[in-house]
């Protein structure tokens, strides 16, 4: 049974134009009938253009968007039958790493409040997860520290604030908060493509060195074809809100069924065919 099992699910916004009474102008299919499975230990990684709907996908599997059709199951529980308490405690197993490390964490909080707010959130059923660990304030602390070595950072970043670090260091505050809750499933949503190359280099080969350390499964988005292929057991192609090829990545890398695929392969010099 696969950890991840995404069947038909679609997402359709509607368009309004409020300026004038509410009007509607039409809808968008972000997600239009998208099936797949990701088993457990693998990455699958999701690519396509911007706007062809990943990150949106990424977000209805997770729930952080209610889709508009299709089943989502999650280690065999249906998550869009799961109530909100159901999902608060399904929401330990499944985190996601944002696009931006400069929006997605506050920058009132500190470091160690940052990576502690979800330990706070779930202590009460987090504390039989973790084998009766402490979760008072030094319990939390010792938590926080761990998470920061784990990600290759300091202790002494526990006092700072984000804005005092860089795009990278804050990209690995944000994997470190991921990982406060020991996820099985992380959806990796463009955690390199506001960085430069080398730093992107470093946290694709972070992440590469915690999926091994701590057993995780990704849905790793991106719409980089060569980082794709470096860390993805499978890819899956989406154009236009639809996964139009999904296979092993030597076999879309090397022998792309569809012609949208060849175009990507195409776009990108070191990957196209001579």
């Amino acid at each position: 049974m696969p950890l991840v099992d995404v069947r038909n699910l679609t997402k359709v916004f509607d368009l309004a134009e409020s300026a004038f009474g509410g009007r509607r102008l039409g809808e968008v299919r972000a997600v239009d009938d998208v099936s797949f499975a990701i088993q457990e230990g693998e990455t699958l990684g999701l690519v396509g253009e911007s706007g062809s709907g990943k990150s949106t996908l990424g977000r209805l599997i997770l729930r952080l968007i209610e889709p508009t059709a299709g089943d989502v199951f999650f280690d065999g529980i249906d998550l869009l039958q799961a109530n909100g308490s159901e999902m608060r405690g399904l929401r330990r197993d499944m985190q996601i790493i944002f696009q931006d490390p400069f929006g997605s964490l506050d920058p009132r909080y500190r470091v160690e409040d940052v990576i502690a707010e979800p330990l706070i959130l779930h202590w009460k059923t987090l504390h039989r997860k973790l084998d009766g660990e402490s979760l008072g304030r030094e319990g939390r602390r010792q938590r926080v520290r761990e998470l920061l070595r784990a990600v290759g950072m300091d202790e002494s970043a526990m006092n700072r604030y984000p804005h005092e670090f860089s795009g990278g260091q804050r990209q690995r505050i944000g994997i470190a908060r991921a990982l406060a809750l020991r996820p099985r499933f992380i959806v990796a949503d463009e955690p390199v493509s506001a960085l430069d190359v080398s730093v992107g280099a470093q946290i694709v080969n972070l992440l590469q060195q915690l999926q091994r350390d701590f057993g995780l499964t990704y849905l790793f988005i991106s719409h980089s074809m060569p980082v794709v292929r470096y860390l993805s057991t499978r890819i899956a192609v989406m154009y236009q809100g639809k996964i139009v090829e999904i296979g092993n990545t030597e076999q879309i890398t090397s022998e792309p069924k569809h012609a949208y695929t060849r175009k990507l392969l195409a776009a990108t010099p070191e990957m196209a065919a001579p």
